[in-house]
């Protein structure tokens, strides 16, 4: 069995599925099954619900899909973590969501700066008129009182600029802050992507770790099988011995379908995270071995955060666009200066016109809209309000992510070291019980309890080496450097 628990330990990932262990030690497979399925579904919920929220429009649903890229091959291809993350980054629906509300950002940017930017329009026209002066109350003498019909041809421009407009101004700064603090979020998606698609491949690696572990133990229940049915022809050993053997071949028969189930379903979510086609066959092929990470200070790592994290610095874009905002509120009291004017060729025909123009200075101011003013600026000061709170409860969060993922980091590193010595104990004991039961000397109850406890030393292994990766990956994510730096992380910087 030396063989299998080196095999193991050179995937470096947490495997998902539960072991099912013989009924004479049904405590062990209860203990075991419990751990398995805790592992389960924490591993889902990374890959379902990837930490460090991003704050913009899309949901956490969005960076589960993706728009499919290619048409399968027919072939299975080999997938590495980078081609992985890189597909994801092009194709992921939660970056291309947020590619949609830059562009919108950016946008409604323009429609605000257009108030202060000059204004022309054109206009052509042809009138026919025929008038009654009778109807205006007008008799001349000596003027008939129907007048025409007669035509007026008039081309003409218009141009109006506002010189002095504060709230316009502010609302443009407002609007360019918003702008930024969108572009700022969408980087910030691409380490919701990298975190997303990392822990999906990662997932993917872990379950082929299990599924090399059942293959082995079941390879190993075999010979035991064949050994008792041996004893049991040989009339050494009894029925019994022969029936317990078998009970333990089947259930690693039935815990390598459902290992193997498991990879196909998450190999499934993995493709819609980067947009593959559901039908092409892949393989995971980097696999991450064990790397500690130490000496990792929280305070410095959370320093180093406040200042890398795009989503701090988005929220900041956003508070300073709602005190531009607050700004416009304010000022929307104060007076407006514009300047109009048109020119343009007026006639009864083209070849019978003139030019003409007028030119127009205006200015003007509120006079009396108190309420209106007071319910603009309270409104803009709670949204000022309410986007420093926000700000100020994201530094704590991105604080406590940091602190967590080196949490989780410390205590991962420790299972691992206490998984590795189970699997290593299990191993020379399920060794030493065989060697008991091929000579004679037990039967092979103590056998059927040391594969048991193997099977559960191997989930335990697989599932803090798994937790272990995904716990650096969630520290690159926490210090804004999951895109740039997760090689790093991942393999022990």
């Amino acid at each position: 069995m030396a063989g299998p628990v080196l095999a193991l330990s050179l995937f470096g990932v947490g495997g998902m599925m539960q072991a099912q262990a013989p009924g004479s030690t049904g405590q062990n497979a209860a203990q075991s099954t419990a751990s398995t399925a805790q592992s389960v579904a924490g591993g889902q919920t990374l890959l379902y619900g990837a930490t460090g929220q991003n704050s913009a429009s899309s949901s956490q649903d969005s960076y589960r899909g993706s728009v499919v890229e290619g048409k399968s091959t027919g072939a299975t291809m080999d997938l590495t973590l980078d081609d992985a993350i890189q597909r994801g980054l092009r194709n992921n629906l939660g970056v291309i969501l947020q590619s949609s509300t830059v562009r919108n950002a950016n946008g409604q940017r323009l429609e605000q700066l257009q108030a202060l930017l000059p204004t022309v329009s054109g206009q052509a026209s042809i009138e026919v008129e025929q008038l009654n002066l009778a109807a205006f109350g007008l008799k001349i003498a000596g003027i008939k009182p129907i007048i025409g019909p007669f035509q007026v041809v008039d081309f003409r421009a218009y141009l109006t600029q506002n010189v002095l407009n504060l709230n316009a101004l502010q609302g443009y700064l407002a609007a360019k802050h918003n702008f930024a603090g969108a572009k700022l979020t969408a980087e910030d998606a691409h380490d919701m992507v990298v975190l997303t698609v990392g822990n999906a491949y990662l997932l993917c690696v872990a379950d082929a770790a299990r599924i090399e572990a059942v293959k082995a133990e079941l390879a190993t229940s075999k010979v035991t099988l064949d050994q008792a049915v041996a004893g049991h022809d040989a009339g050494t050993n009894p029925r019994l011995d022969v029936l317990r053997a078998q009970v333990d071949y089947q259930n690693e028969q039935q815990s390598l379908i459902s290992t193997t189930n498991q990879l196909a379903k998450d190999k499934l979510a993995l493709a819609r995270t980067i947009g593959l086609p559901l039908d092409q066959d892949f393989r995971a092929i980097d696999l991450s071995p064990y790397k500690a990470l130490d000496n990792v200070d929280p305070q410095t790592a959370f320093e180093q955060a406040v200042k890398s994290r795009k989503d701090l610095q988005a929220m900041a874009e956003q508070l300073k666009g709602a005190e531009a905002q607050k700004k416009a509120a304010w000022d929307d009291r104060l007076p407006t200066a514009q300047v109009s004017g048109d020119y343009g060729d007026q006639g009864t025909t083209f070849g019978h016109s003139h030019g003409t123009y007028t030119a127009t200075g205006t200015i003007s101011a509120p006079i009396l809209q108190i309420a209106k003013d007071r319910g603009e600026v309270q409104v803009a000061d709670a949204a000022v309000q309410e986007q420093k709170a926000k700000l100020a409860d994201q530094v704590q969060q991105v604080n406590a992510d940091v602190r967590d993922s080196i949490l989780d980091i410390q205590a991962a590193a420790k299972l691992v070291e206490a998984a590795k010595s189970n699997v290593d104990l299990a191993t020379e004991a399920l060794s030493e019980s065989q060697q008991r039961f091929h000579a004679g000397i037990a039967d092979n109850l103590p056998v059927s309890q040391a594969q048991s406890q193997l099977e559960q030393a191997n989930d335990q292994y697989i599932s803090a080496l798994y937790q272990h990766n995904v716990a650096k990956l969630s520290l690159a994510r926490a210090l804004g450097a999951a895109q740039t730096n997760y090689k790093d992380y991942l393999g022990g910087k």
